[in-house]
């Protein structure tokens, strides 16, 4: 079992990130879509390679396209998805949080 230590040094090492959810909005299959779609995809990309973002899961639903985990602020996160081609076409609505996370966590090769 986890000893109340072990939580407490765990907690000790949290950083604050911010978690953007990508919704599919109402122009989701609009003229033009996979082009647009393709660009999000290029930028996403770019913004992991340069480590704004830490973690990117496409999702594979009608309804959630996307968790991003970024390394900014919650206001400096919003800004960078509301420039986001999809975003700006209503393809995509972005919703971003604060969240805490701990270095070093990554998903299993």
């Amino acid at each position: 079992p986890v000893t109340d230590e072990q939580i407490r040094q765990l907690a000790a090492t949290a950083k604050a990130y911010s978690l953007a959810l990508l919704w599919w909005g109402p122009e989701r299959h609009m003229d033009g879509a996979e082009a647009t779609e393709l660009e999000h995809q290029r930028r996403m990309v770019s913004l992991r390679a340069e480590g704004t973002i830490a973690i990117l899961c496409p999702v594979g639903s009608e309804t959630l396209a996307g968790v991003v985990i970024m390394n900014l602020p919650p206001d400096e996160a919003r800004a960078l998805m509301d420039g986001d081609p999809c975003v700006r076409s209503g393809m995509m609505i972005s919703e971003v949080h604060a969240c805490h996370g701990f270095p070093g966590d990554a998903i299993p090769a």
